[in-house]
């Protein structure tokens, strides 16, 4: 991943939560589809990188990541997780 594509999965994870609820979340798979904008799978690879950004988001104190709707350690979690605006 280039700096730029590390901003602009950060910005996509603002952006979405932006449009949503203050109280909703967004999965790290639409962030990446929103991304990757192609037809095909690719957004797939973007899924690491895009946990990466919540994390650093996270730790910037501007999202927070969940699992089960609890905050959780983002360099811990493992399996499915959500981003959230900070609580």
């Amino acid at each position: 991943m280039t700096a730029d594509e590390d901003e602009r999965l950060e910005r996509a994870i603002l952006d979405l939560l932006g449009q949503r609820r203050p109280d909703a979340s967004v999965c790290p798979s639409e962030v990446a589809r929103s991304v990757h904008r192609g037809a095909d799978d690719g957004w797939r690879r973007l899924m690491e990188p895009t946990r990466a950004a919540a994390q650093r988001l996270s730790q910037a104190g501007r999202v927070e990541i969940t699992q089960g709707g609890e905050p959780v350690d983002p360099a811990t979690a493992r399996g499915p997780i959500r981003i959230r605006r900070p609580r």
